[in-house]
């Protein structure tokens, strides 16, 4: 399965798993999105990234972690 930029759920689930350390609530954008390129199931323009979506990941992450 690839991710895209729009997947921001599974992006959030794969984040959680691979960063269980991280507490989402104090990510910065730039890292976060470096994070999510380097996902190893992530396939999709870099340019296609605005900060819409990396909000939308990082709050999708909150929740994810809150479960």
């Amino acid at each position: 399965m690839s991710l895209k930029w729009i997947d921001t759920l599974d992006i959030a689930i794969e984040l959680d798993e691979t960063r269980p350390e991280v507490d989402p609530k104090f990510v910065n954008f730039v890292d976060l999105r470096q994070w999510v390129m380097g996902l190893d199931d992530f396939e999709d323009d870099p340019e296609h990234c605005g900060e819409r979506i990396l909000e939308a990941i990082q709050l999708a992450w909150m929740e994810e972690k809150e479960e």
